[in-house]
C-alpha cells in the first residue's frame, strides 16, 4: 500500500499521494484524473473539485470504469445518488472496503427546486438501509457495466469524492464517511427478492430475429410451393397433380410375348381377273410409255399378273438386284474385304495393299460413316502401322493390282467417270468414303483418281511421301489390316443409296470368288454363271456392269420378279430363300429410306408409304421399280415393272400409282 495511503484532508483539489501519474494502466501505482460534467445553474459545464473543509462537507462517489456490452439487461439497485450532501464527520483509521460493481440504471428525475435553491444548506440524507447480508464475502472480479446515465449534478460548491486506484486496477475510496454506507461485496447468486421483483425484459434483438426467420420459412414454402406447381417438377416428382399422373389406378404388370409375324401364307390370295381389273387403268398410264411387268404372289409362287414380263428392257439400277443375289448365293454372308499396309522392298518404306474396299472412311475414329454404317476407318491402318514400324517411314506406295481392265465399262456415258461427277468414280479397288469429297453427303463430287487420293492422306498422317504405283512384295510384313462391314451389311448400304461403284467392286469380288478376271467383263460373267447355277432362267439377259449404267445392259422384267420371289419365299419352301433373304432387308421403303424417301407423296400413291419397298432405276427415257408389297389382306406380292420411252419425273410417279394399287388391292 502506499505510503501516504493514511487519510487526510487535501489542501487543494489533487491527489496528495501523487502529484503526476507514474505510469500507464496497470503499471505501478498512478492517480486517473477524473474529469466532471453537472448541471449548474441550469447549464451544463465542467465542474472542478473545489477545496474540500470540514465546515464545507464532502460527497463521495465509488467510481468503477466499465467497457460497452451490447444488450445488457438492467437489474434495478438501491436507489442513492452520488451526489446527496453528507455532514462531515471526523476521519477513522484506515479501512480496506470491496466496491459493488454499480449496475446501470435509470436516474430519478431530480427535483430542479433544489438547485434553485442555493442559499440554503443541503440537507442530510436519510441513511439508506443495509443490503442483505452476503455469505462468504470474497472480493469480486472487476466487472465492467454500462455506465449510468449522468444524473443531475447541485451547484458548483458541491464536492465529489476522490477514489484510489491500486496497481490491479481495482478501485477503493481514499476515505470512509459516516454519511455514506459502503455496499457489501455481492454473492454469486442475486438476491432473491431483487430477482422475483424486477425480471430482466426480453432483447428486441431476438424478437427480430424470430420474425427474420418466419419470414424466412414462409418465403421458403412459397417457393417450394410455386416450383411443386410446376409441370416438369411436379412430373419428375411424381406428384399427384402432376400433368401425366396416371388418370387411373396403375395396371398389373402383364406378361407379353413378341411374335413377328410374315405375311399372310394361309388364307386366300387376290385373283388374277381380280388384279388385272384393279391394274387396267394404272398400267395403262400414257405417262409409263412401254411397260412390261410380273406381279408373283410370294407364298404360292403364282403368277397374278403378267404383261410381256419376258420382254429384255434396259434394267437401269435394278442389275444390281442380279449382282447382290449373285453375291449373296456365291460368298459367305460374313464375308469382309481387307485393306493392307506391308512392309515395302526398300527400307522406310510400306506399301498400301488395296482388297477392294471402296467404304473404307476418312472419318476420325469414333464417328460411324452415315453412307456405309460398320466401314473401317483409314485412321486406325494409320495407328496400327505407326505401332508396327516404331520408327521413320519416308514413302508410301500403293499397289492396285488387284482389278484388272478398264475402269469404265461398255455403254456407259463419258461424263460417269468424269472428275466431278456425284453419282460414279473410276473401278479401283480403294478408295476412302466412295471417292467423295464429303464423306457425309452421298452426292458429293467424286475425285478423279481416289486411290491415289487416299495414298496421299495416310502418307500424311505418316509423316512421309507417296511414292506412285508397285506391287507388294510377296508374303511382305503385314503392319496394318482393316476390314469393310460384313456382305450383307455391305450390300444393304449398295442398295440403299444404289451405290454404283459398290455394285462394280461387288461384282468384281464375284469374280475373285469365283476365280475368273476381277474386271468389267470378268464380273458379268461370273454374276450370270452364279445365278444360272442357281436355277434361274436367265434367257434374255445380257449385263456389261454390275451397276446398270450401261445402257447396253437389258433384263427381262420375268427374272427380277423370280429372283424376287425366292427371296420372299416361305420359309423351308425353296432352298434358296436363306441365302437370298437378305436381299429384301435392304429395299428402300416407300416414303421413309434410300432412294424411294422423297416418293409417294402425290395423294394417288400415297397408300403405299411405308408398305411398298423396291430397287429403283432411272436412266434416260428408262424408269423401273421391284420389290415386295403386302395388300390389304396381309398378302405379300412381289412385282417387277420396266417402263422404257418415259420420261423421268412423270414416269416414276406413275410406277408408284402401280405398285400403291396393289397395296389397296383386295382384288378377288
Amino acid at each position: 500500500m502506499p505510503e501516504n495511503d493514511a487519510p487526510m484532508w487535501p489542501s487543494d483539489d489533487k491527489d496528495s499521494s501523487s502529484t503526476e501519474p507514474k505510469g500507464p494502466k496497470g503499471e505501478g501505482e498512478a492517480t486517473v484524473w477524473l474529469p466532471m460534467t453537472g448541471l449548474a445553474n441550469g447549464k451544463t459545464e465542467e465542474l472542478s473539485v473545489p477545496k474540500v473543509t470540514p465546515e464545507s462537507g464532502s460527497w463521495f462517489q465509488p467510481v468503477v470504469e466499465v467497457e460497452e456490452e451490447p444488450d445488457v439487461p438492467v437489474t434495478p439497485t438501491p436507489k442513492w445518488s452520488a451526489f446527496e450532501p453528507a455532514t462531515p464527520v471526523e476521519p477513522e483509521a484506515p479501512k480496506t472496503v470491496f466496491v459493488q460493481p454499480v449496475q446501470p440504471q435509470q436516474a430519478d428525475k431530480p427535483d430542479w427546486d433544489q438547485f434553485d435553491r442555493r442559499d440554503q444548506e443541503p440537507s442530510r440524507p436519510e441513511p439508506r438501509p443495509e443490503p442483505p447480508a452476503q455469505e462468504s464475502p470474497r472480493r469480486p472480479e472487476p466487472a465492467r457495466v454500462e455506465p449510468p446515465a449522468p444524473a443531475p449534478v447541485p451547484s458548483a460548491t458541491m464536492h465529489a469524492r476522490p477514489v484510489r486506484i491500486e496497481p490491479a486496477e481495482e478501485r477503493f475510496d481514499s476515505e470512509a464517511t459516516v454519511g455514506i454506507q459502503k455496499p457489501e461485496p455481492p454473492s454469486q447468486e442475486p438476491p432473491a427478492a431483487e430477482t422475483e421483483s424486477a425480471p430482466a425484459p426480453k432483447p428486441k434483438r431476438k424478437r427480430k430475429a424470430l420474425l427474420i426467420t418466419t419470414l424466412v420459412v414462409v418465403l421458403l414454402l412459397a417457393g417450394m410451393g410455386g416450383a411443386a406447381a410446376m409441370p416438369k417438377v411436379s412430373n419428375r416428382l411424381g406428384l399427384p397433380w402432376a400433368p401425366n399422373a396416371p388418370k387411373g389406378e396403375i395396371p398389373k404388370p402383364a406378361g407379353v410375348t413378341r411374335v413377328l409375324h410374315g405375311p399372310d401364307i394361309n388364307g386366300a390370295g387376290p385373283t388374277k381377273e381380280g388384279l388385272a381389273a384393279a391394274l387396267a387403268g394404272p398400267a395403262g398410264a400414257p405417262d409409263l410409255g412401254t411397260l412390261t411387268g410380273t406381279v408373283v404372289d410370294a407364298a404360292s409362287g403364282e403368277v397374278l399378273w403378267d404383261k410381256n414380263s419376258g420382254t429384255p428392257l434396259t434394267p437401269a439400277s435394278t442389275t444390281k438386284i442380279l449382282v447382290v443375289a449373285a453375291a449373296l448365293l456365291s460368298m459367305e454372308h460374313g464375308t469382309q474385304f481387307s485393306t493392307k499396309i506391308v512392309q515395302g522392298a526398300e527400307p522406310g518404306t510400306v506399301v498400301l495393299v488395296a482388297g477392294g474396299d471402296p467404304s473404307l472412311t476418312a472419318l476420325p475414329l469414333g464417328t460411324d460413316s452415315p453412307l456405309y454404317p460398320g466401314a473401317a476407318h483409314v485412321d486406325d491402318l494409320v495407328a496400327q502401322v505407326k505401332k508396327a514400324v516404331g520408327g521413320k517411314i519416308s514413302k508410301v506406295q500403293l499397289d492396285i493390282s488387284l482389278f484388272k481392265g478398264p475402269t469404265a465399262a461398255k455403254g456407259w456415258d463419258p461424263e460417269d467417270t468424269a472428275a466431278g461427277n456425284t453419282y460414279m468414280a473410276p473401278v479401283l479397288p480403294v478408295m476412302a468414303d466412295g471417292g467423295r469429297t464429303d464423306p457425309k453427303n452421298d452426292h458429293a463430287p467424286r475425285v478423279a483418281n481416289p486411290a491415289a487420293a487416299l495414298t496421299q492422306k495416310i502418307a500424311g498422317k505418316l509423316e512421309a511421301q507417296a511414292g506412285g504405283t508397285t506391287t507388294a512384295p510377296k508374303d511382305a510384313k503385314v503392319l496394318g489390316e482393316v476390314k469393310s462391314q460384313p456382305l450383307t451389311e455391305f450390300a444393304n448400304s449398295l442398295l440403299q443409296l444404289s451405290d454404283n461403284l459398290m455394285a462394280d467392286v461387288l461384282a468384281r469380288q464375284i469374280a475373285l470368288a469365283k476365280g475368273a478376271e476381277p474386271s468389267f467383263t470378268g464380273g458379268a460373267t461370273a454374276t450370270m454363271d452364279v445365278l444360272k447355277q442357281a436355277g434361274f432362267d436367265l434367257t434374255g439377259v445380257q449385263i456389261n456392269d454390275g451397276s446398270g449404267l450401261s445402257d447396253q445392259n437389258k433384263i427381262p422384267a420375268k427374272v427380277l420378279g423370280e429372283i424376287l420371289a425366292v427371296a420372299a419365299a416361305p420359309d423351308g419352301k425353296d432352298p434358296r430363300t436363306p441365302k437370298l433373304r437378305p436381299l429384301l432387308a435392304g429395299l428402300p421403303v416407300a416414303g421413309g429410306s434410300g432412294t424411294l424417301e422423297k416418293r409417294y407423296g402425290d395423294p394417288a400413291s400415297a397408300a403405299g408409304r411405308g408398305w411398298v419397298r423396291g430397287k429403283t432405276g432411272t436412266l434416260s427415257g428408262v424408269n423401273t421399280l421391284a420389290g415386295v408389297v403386302l395388300d390389304t389382306d396381309g398378302r405379300m406380292l412381289v412385282f417387277a415393272l420396266m417402263s422404257s420411252g418415259s420420261d423421268q419425273n412423270k414416269g416414276r410417279a406413275a410406277l408408284d400409282v402401280v405398285a400403291a394399287t396393289l397395296h389397296k388391292c383386295g382384288c378377288r
